[in-house]
């Protein structure tokens, strides 16, 4: 297999299933990437997270630059080699954590030097620098480089920051040079504003990309805001490609995304909530630190194939994360990808059979009514 292809399988309403192939394997869509900023799944093996069902993980292009360095990570061999996934990976470009991270960062229309956060030594990232890091590391699914700005922000700075973007994407597209058939996503700016959206749109479309991301959002402008938004930003992209929504998100908003048209999302919140005790079900989230789980003999979801809950009640979890010991956060976190991944599986299988509508009404109605903790 070679190339880089996307096939839309089936439609129910605006809601896409369909199917990406790389030359490392196929993605399943809608899909849902686990976050592996540093090259590791946190608390996960890589069997293990391909043992949920991911199809794809995402790797970090900034984290990874300043440790151990794209060069070295190119010497032994590439990402898939050193972090032992031999599926896709999709690495961002590195320009939202240079925004939110770095120290000391100066942007011009060059590109952005910045200070790392880990020892102050001084870097710069561009377009350029920004593809060459990711063909270093062997990303299969190569983001454009953009600024990211936080929300809310007045009309003039995001459409500045918008316009800067769509000249870095054109850039990142002439540096891009596809080696080992990876691809390359754009990714549309604009803030809450259809007018920026669309005028975003439309230059990724002249300079044309394998996918397309909407970018921006989830950046604390609120779940209403992102609905209204996504409503009208989806379908300004092109149908026949990957839409995806970066950075995103609760179980809640994904389903949300899917009814308007997206395809693919990544986010940290499945893996950081299962350190910090936080457990995502069929009937909403907990938090399995609460004392009504000390006796409780029932598993954390009973329709869950996880080891979590095939072998370990609610009142051990429970016992672990009071006792601080490292087992707490290797369960929750396989329960919480093996969550997220079950949640795509049954979109796919909602989309395919074209009752979506009613699943995501299913959906809510369990989330709202919670979990009753065993009372």
């Amino acid at each position: 297999m070679s190339g880089f292809s996307f096939q839309i399988r089936a439609t129910d309403g605006r809601a896409r299933a369909g199917l990406i192939r790389t030359p490392r394997g196929e993605i399943r869509t809608p899909a849902f990437m686990p976050v592996g900023t540093a090259a590791t799944v946190k608390a996960m093996l890589p069997e293990s997270v391909a043992e949920t069902g991911a199809d794809i993980i995402l790797g970090n292009t900034y984290h990874l630059m300043l440790r151990p360095t794209a060069e070295r990570i190119a010497r032994l061999g590439g990402l898939h080699r050193f972090m032992n996934w031999p599926g896709p990976i999709l690495t961002d470009s590195g320009g939202f954590q240079v925004m939110s991270l770095a120290a000391l960062r100066k942007l011009s229309e060059e590109g952005v030097r910045f200070k790392s956060h880990i020892d102050g030594s001084e870097h710069f990232l561009s377009p350029e620098r920004s593809m060459e890091v990711q063909r270093l590391l062997g990303s299969d699914i190569v983001m454009a480089f953009d600024e990211c700005p936080a929300l809310p922000a007045d009309a003039a700075e995001i459409a500045r920051s918008m316009r800067l973007s769509m000249r870095w994407a054109a850039r990142s597209k002439a540096a891009f040079d596809g080696s080992g058939g990876a691809a390359l996503f754009g990714i549309q700016q604009g803030g809450l504003s259809r007018e920026f959206r669309a005028e975003s749109s439309e230059k990724l479309r002249e300079i044309g990309f394998d996918g397309y991301a909407v970018g921006g959002l989830a950046v604390g402008e609120g779940q209403e805001a992102m609905f209204a938004t996504l409503d009208f930003a989806a379908g300004m992209l092109p149908a026949d490609r990957p839409r995806y929504l970066m950075g995103v998100g609760k179980p809640a908003d994904i389903v949300g995304a899917v009814e308007r048209g997206i395809d693919m999302f990544d986010c940290v919140l499945p893996t950081r909530s299962g350190r910090t005790g936080q457990a995502f079900t069929r009937r909403g989230v907990l938090n399995i630190k609460n004392a009504r789980h000390a006796d409780d003999s029932r598993p954390l979801d009973e329709a869950c194939s996880c080891p979590a809950c095939r072998g370990y009640s609610r009142a051990y979890l429970h016992h672990v994360f009071k006792a601080r010991e490292i087992i707490q956060s290797m369960l929750l976190t396989w329960h919480n990808l093996q969550y997220y991944q079950d949640l795509m599986a049954d979109i796919r299988a909602a989309i395919a059979g074209g009752r979506f509508a009613a699943f995501a009404r299913d959906f809510r109605a369990r989330q709202e009514a919670g979990d009753d903790g065993g009372l």
